[in-house]
Protein backbone atom coordinates (compact mmCIF):
# COMPACT_ATOMS: atom_id res chain seq x y z
CA UNK A 1 0.00 0.00 0.00
CA UNK A 2 1.45 3.46 -0.92
CA UNK A 3 1.10 6.62 1.28
CA UNK A 4 2.48 9.98 1.98
CA UNK A 5 6.14 7.84 2.83
CA UNK A 6 5.72 5.75 -0.62
CA UNK A 7 6.12 2.54 -0.69
CA UNK A 8 8.59 2.74 2.69
CA UNK A 9 5.93 3.50 5.68
CA UNK A 10 5.80 2.70 8.67
CA UNK A 11 4.45 -0.82 8.56
CA UNK A 12 7.58 -1.71 6.19
CA UNK A 13 10.40 1.11 8.27
CA UNK A 14 9.70 -0.97 11.24
CA UNK A 15 11.42 -3.92 11.19
CA UNK A 16 13.25 -3.08 7.47
CA UNK A 17 16.69 -3.55 8.90
CA UNK A 18 15.96 -7.26 10.30
CA UNK A 19 14.25 -8.26 7.05
CA UNK A 20 17.32 -6.83 4.88
CA UNK A 21 19.80 -7.80 7.30
CA UNK A 22 21.83 -9.95 4.70
CA UNK A 23 22.67 -6.29 3.06
CA UNK A 24 23.81 -4.81 6.42
CA UNK A 25 26.45 -7.70 6.62
CA UNK A 26 30.42 -6.03 6.53
CA UNK A 27 31.15 -8.09 3.85
CA UNK A 28 28.28 -6.48 1.48
CA UNK A 29 28.67 -2.98 3.32
CA UNK A 30 32.48 -2.30 3.69
CA UNK A 31 33.19 -2.60 0.23
CA UNK A 32 30.54 -0.24 -1.48
CA UNK A 33 32.10 2.07 0.98
CA UNK A 34 34.92 1.91 0.38
CA UNK A 35 34.61 2.19 -3.58
CA UNK A 36 32.14 5.23 -2.82
CA UNK A 37 34.70 7.14 -0.04
CA UNK A 38 37.04 6.87 -3.03
CA UNK A 39 35.21 8.46 -5.19
CA UNK A 40 34.22 11.14 -2.86
CA UNK A 41 37.43 12.36 -1.75
CA UNK A 42 37.77 15.08 -0.03
CA UNK A 43 33.95 16.46 -1.11
CA UNK A 44 30.66 15.90 0.20
CA UNK A 45 28.46 12.71 -1.00
CA UNK A 46 24.27 13.33 -1.92
CA UNK A 47 22.77 9.90 -1.06
CA UNK A 48 19.63 9.53 -3.44
CA UNK A 49 17.30 7.18 -1.45
CA UNK A 50 18.96 7.38 2.11
CA UNK A 51 16.68 5.05 3.77
CA UNK A 52 17.58 3.48 7.36
CA UNK A 53 21.13 4.70 6.94
CA UNK A 54 22.80 1.59 5.59
CA UNK A 55 25.56 3.23 3.49
CA UNK A 56 25.56 6.49 4.99
CA UNK A 57 26.07 5.72 8.14
CA UNK A 58 29.44 4.16 7.63
CA UNK A 59 30.66 6.51 4.94
CA UNK A 60 29.87 9.51 7.32
CA UNK A 61 31.92 7.44 9.28
CA UNK A 62 35.30 7.48 7.01
CA UNK A 63 34.91 11.37 7.19
CA UNK A 64 32.65 11.96 4.15
CA UNK A 65 29.96 14.36 4.70
CA UNK A 66 26.47 13.10 3.74
CA UNK A 67 23.16 14.32 3.01
CA UNK A 68 20.23 12.35 1.75
CA UNK A 69 17.18 12.78 0.52
CA UNK A 70 14.14 10.04 0.63
CA UNK A 71 10.59 10.49 0.81
CA UNK A 72 10.14 8.26 3.41
CA UNK A 73 9.84 10.19 7.05
CA UNK A 74 9.34 6.27 8.66
CA UNK A 75 12.52 4.92 7.06
CA UNK A 76 14.23 8.61 7.68
CA UNK A 77 13.38 8.34 11.39
CA UNK A 78 15.12 4.61 11.79
CA UNK A 79 18.37 6.77 10.65
CA UNK A 80 18.17 9.40 12.53
CA UNK A 81 17.74 7.37 15.83
CA UNK A 82 21.20 4.96 14.91
CA UNK A 83 24.62 6.46 16.53
CA UNK A 84 25.65 8.77 14.37
CA UNK A 85 22.55 9.73 12.57
CA UNK A 86 22.46 13.22 13.70
CA UNK A 87 25.65 14.30 11.77
CA UNK A 88 23.70 13.44 8.50
CA UNK A 89 21.40 16.39 7.14
CA UNK A 90 18.08 14.86 5.31
CA UNK A 91 15.73 16.40 3.07
CA UNK A 92 12.42 14.49 2.60
CA UNK A 93 11.23 14.73 -0.80
CA UNK A 94 11.33 12.39 -4.16
CA UNK A 95 14.59 11.81 -4.97
CA UNK A 96 14.20 12.29 -9.00
CA UNK A 97 13.28 16.13 -8.39
CA UNK A 98 13.82 17.48 -5.22
CA UNK A 99 16.58 19.84 -5.15
CA UNK A 100 19.25 20.80 -1.97
CA UNK A 101 21.55 23.16 -1.62
CA UNK A 102 25.43 22.95 -2.57
CA UNK A 103 27.68 21.31 -4.81
CA UNK A 104 28.57 17.35 -4.42
CA UNK A 105 31.81 15.44 -5.56
CA UNK A 106 29.60 12.56 -5.48
CA UNK A 107 25.69 11.14 -5.90
CA UNK A 108 24.89 7.46 -5.64
CA UNK A 109 21.71 5.70 -5.92
CA UNK A 110 22.34 1.85 -4.45
CA UNK A 111 20.70 -1.43 -3.96
CA UNK A 112 18.02 -1.49 -6.79
CA UNK A 113 16.49 2.01 -5.96
CA UNK A 114 17.04 3.54 -9.08
CA UNK A 115 13.97 0.47 -10.08
CA UNK A 116 11.40 2.41 -7.55
CA UNK A 117 11.31 5.12 -10.15
CA UNK A 118 8.58 3.00 -11.73
CA UNK A 119 8.67 5.36 -15.18
CA UNK A 120 11.19 5.89 -17.77
CA UNK A 121 10.81 10.23 -17.30
CA UNK A 122 11.43 9.64 -13.88
CA UNK A 123 14.34 8.09 -13.92
CA UNK A 124 15.64 10.18 -16.68
CA UNK A 125 14.60 13.13 -14.22
CA UNK A 126 16.81 11.57 -11.63
CA UNK A 127 19.55 11.63 -13.93
CA UNK A 128 19.20 15.01 -14.61
CA UNK A 129 18.82 15.87 -10.46
CA UNK A 130 21.86 13.81 -9.85
CA UNK A 131 23.63 16.08 -12.49
CA UNK A 132 22.33 19.10 -10.90
CA UNK A 133 24.06 18.40 -7.94
CA UNK A 134 27.36 17.56 -9.17
CA UNK A 135 30.65 19.64 -9.05
CA UNK A 136 32.16 19.41 -12.17
CA UNK A 137 34.16 16.40 -12.51
CA UNK A 138 32.03 14.68 -10.03
CA UNK A 139 30.29 11.16 -10.23
CA UNK A 140 27.26 9.67 -9.85
CA UNK A 141 27.08 5.69 -8.71
CA UNK A 142 24.56 3.22 -9.66
CA UNK A 143 23.87 0.07 -8.38
CA UNK A 144 21.00 -2.08 -9.76
CA UNK A 145 20.15 -5.66 -11.00
CA UNK A 146 20.72 -6.94 -14.75
CA UNK A 147 16.90 -7.90 -15.79
CA UNK A 148 16.62 -11.40 -15.55
CA UNK A 149 14.73 -12.19 -18.55
CA UNK A 150 16.28 -15.07 -19.20
CA UNK A 151 14.85 -17.38 -16.78
CA UNK A 152 11.52 -16.62 -17.84
CA UNK A 153 10.41 -19.53 -20.40
CA UNK A 154 7.47 -18.80 -23.13
CA UNK A 155 4.48 -17.44 -21.39
CA UNK A 156 5.78 -17.12 -17.81
CA UNK A 157 5.64 -13.58 -16.47
CA UNK A 158 7.24 -14.48 -12.22
CA UNK A 159 10.55 -15.64 -10.89
CA UNK A 160 11.07 -17.03 -7.43
CA UNK A 161 14.14 -15.75 -5.41
CA UNK A 162 13.27 -17.16 -2.57
CA UNK A 163 11.31 -20.30 -1.01
CA UNK A 164 10.99 -21.65 2.62
CA UNK A 165 8.41 -22.88 4.61
CA UNK A 166 7.16 -19.54 6.06
CA UNK A 167 8.34 -17.29 3.51
CA UNK A 168 7.75 -16.85 -0.62
CA UNK A 169 9.37 -14.33 -2.75
CA UNK A 170 9.36 -13.53 -6.38
CA UNK A 171 9.25 -11.09 -9.21
CA UNK A 172 6.86 -10.80 -11.66
CA UNK A 173 7.74 -8.83 -15.25
CA UNK A 174 5.87 -7.36 -18.06
CA UNK A 175 8.33 -7.21 -20.80
CA UNK A 176 6.18 -5.19 -23.07
CA UNK A 177 6.27 -1.86 -20.21
CA UNK A 178 8.92 -3.03 -18.27
CA UNK A 179 7.23 -2.57 -15.08
CA UNK A 180 7.54 -5.26 -12.56
CA UNK A 181 7.31 -5.70 -8.88
CA UNK A 182 8.57 -8.14 -6.29
CA UNK A 183 6.26 -9.73 -3.84
CA UNK A 184 7.05 -11.49 -0.85
CA UNK A 185 4.82 -13.31 1.21
CA UNK A 186 4.77 -14.40 4.79
CA UNK A 187 3.52 -17.12 7.30
CA UNK A 188 3.00 -15.86 11.05
CA UNK A 189 1.30 -18.23 13.05
CA UNK A 190 -0.45 -19.79 10.30
CA UNK A 191 -1.64 -16.76 9.05
CA UNK A 192 0.01 -15.24 5.35
CA UNK A 193 0.51 -11.89 4.85
CA UNK A 194 1.77 -10.42 1.05
CA UNK A 195 3.56 -7.26 0.55
CA UNK A 196 4.22 -6.31 -3.35
CA UNK A 197 6.77 -3.37 -4.78
CA UNK A 198 6.41 -2.04 -8.18
CA UNK A 199 9.64 -1.56 -10.20
CA UNK A 200 10.39 -0.49 -13.79
CA UNK A 201 13.74 -2.44 -14.48
CA UNK A 202 16.30 -0.73 -16.67
CA UNK A 203 19.12 -1.87 -18.87
CA UNK A 204 22.59 -0.79 -18.47
CA UNK A 205 22.29 0.87 -22.03
CA UNK A 206 19.50 2.76 -21.54
CA UNK A 207 21.04 4.00 -18.19
CA UNK A 208 23.85 4.92 -20.15
CA UNK A 209 21.48 6.90 -22.53
CA UNK A 210 19.90 8.42 -19.50
CA UNK A 211 23.54 10.02 -18.29
CA UNK A 212 24.15 11.33 -22.05
CA UNK A 213 20.79 13.02 -21.76
CA UNK A 214 22.06 14.38 -18.50
CA UNK A 215 25.35 15.57 -19.54
CA UNK A 216 27.46 12.89 -17.68
CA UNK A 217 29.26 10.22 -19.60
CA UNK A 218 30.36 6.49 -18.62
CA UNK A 219 33.25 6.04 -16.86
CA UNK A 220 33.20 2.79 -15.54
CA UNK A 221 30.41 -0.24 -15.01
CA UNK A 222 31.79 -3.39 -12.67
CA UNK A 223 29.82 -6.37 -11.72
CA UNK A 224 29.92 -5.46 -7.66
CA UNK A 225 31.62 -3.25 -5.62
CA UNK A 226 34.78 -5.04 -5.21
CA UNK A 227 35.07 -3.94 -9.19
CA UNK A 228 35.41 -7.59 -10.82
CA UNK A 229 34.72 -7.15 -14.55
CA UNK A 230 31.10 -6.80 -15.81
CA UNK A 231 29.86 -9.75 -18.13
CA UNK A 232 27.03 -11.08 -19.89
CA UNK A 233 26.61 -13.28 -16.85
CA UNK A 234 26.46 -10.61 -14.28
CA UNK A 235 23.68 -10.43 -12.50
CA UNK A 236 23.89 -6.67 -11.08
CA UNK A 237 26.44 -3.94 -12.11
CA UNK A 238 27.81 -0.99 -10.18
CA UNK A 239 28.38 1.78 -13.18
CA UNK A 240 29.83 5.19 -12.94
CA UNK A 241 29.01 8.40 -15.09
CA UNK A 242 30.92 11.10 -14.70
CA UNK A 243 30.16 14.88 -14.89
CA UNK A 244 32.96 16.41 -17.67
CA UNK A 245 34.92 18.66 -15.39
CA UNK A 246 34.66 21.42 -18.75
CA UNK A 247 30.93 21.28 -18.18
CA UNK A 248 29.75 24.74 -16.45
CA UNK A 249 27.20 23.48 -12.80
CA UNK A 250 23.63 23.66 -13.96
Amino acid sequence: MIDDDGYFGENIAADYDDSAADMFRPGVVDPAVDLLADLAGDGPALELGIGTGRIALPLSGRGVPVHGIDLSRAMVERLRAKPGGEAIDVTIGDFATTRVAGEFSLAYLVFNTIANLTTQDAQVDCFRNAAAHLRPGGCFVVEVGVPDLRRLPPGQNAVPFHISDTRWAFDTYDVATQAMSSNYVTITDGRAEHWSIPFRYVWPAELDLMARLAGLRLRDRWEDWTREPFTSESGKHVSVWEKPADRPAD
